[in-house]
């Protein structure tokens, strides 16, 4: 299992993070039985994205089940660890998985030299992401590669069509979200000609024509 040694400062956690600390105890008295259940396993919880309440981290929790997600809230107070997506790449740990003749581990391995020669920091998340750093096995022959590119200043149309062709022959299903500074936008919609591309934000999806620029958008 793969943990960080120095923790983020609290406003400093991110989408796509991986938390350690979340318990039953921070659950709604509604909440499915699955979630109790899969907290059994003392897994992480992933920062999610929303308005912030003082004090309390925006996180889901996942199941078994590819449609088991839950939204919750956990206590800054209550983390113990994070990981973060690019973390797990320099950490190799995928290259020895007992999965490593799935179609996402033969992807990865395609992809991450490409990623590596470019100027930008990325990394691995989703259900793979999420296995590398749990060790609780949840991938299987039909995964996608979900992978996160960080972008602080603007990926261009041209250069995110250059890294889509380069990505293009592999084995498993690939989706890049490239992290801009508010918010993350699809590589593949971002290197297409359309007007304005989704861009994930705190506050929900916006439609927007620079996901690097604050401005007026179109809901």
């Amino acid at each position: 299992m793969t943990r960080s040694l120095s923790q983020p400062k609290p406003q400093g956690y991110l989408p796509h993070d991986l938390l350690w600390g979340f318990t039953s105890a921070y659950l709604p008295a509604d909440a499915p039985a699955w979630v109790v259940s899969a907290l059994a396993e003392r897994p992480p919880v992933v920062v999610r994205r929303a308005v912030g309440r003082p004090g309390w981290i925006a996180v889901g929790v996942r199941g078994k089940q590819r449609d088991q997600r839950f939204a919750g809230w956990m206590p800054v107070l209550a983390v113990s660890h994070c990981v973060r997506p690019e973390q797990l790449v320099h950490s190799q740990g995928w290259q020895s998985l007992a999965e490593a003749d799935y179609p996402v581990i033969q992807a990865l391995k395609r992809v991450a030299p490409v990623l590596h020669q470019s100027d930008w920091r990325w990394g691995v998340t989703g259900s793979l992401g999420f296995q590398l750093a749990s060790g609780i096995k949840v991938i299987h022959p039909a995964s996608d590669l979900d992978l996160l590119l960080r972008a602080p200043t603007p990926l261009s149309r041209l250069q995110a069509q250059h890294l889509l062709a380069q990505m293009s022959d592999v084995p498993a299903a690939v989706d890049v979200q490239v992290q801009c500074p508010h918010g993350a936008v699809a590589l593949r919609e971002w290197a297409c000609s359309t007007a304005r591309v989704l861009l994930k934000s705190q506050s929900g999806p916006l439609l927007v024509s620079d996901p690097w620029a604050q401005e007026a958008v179109v809901a």
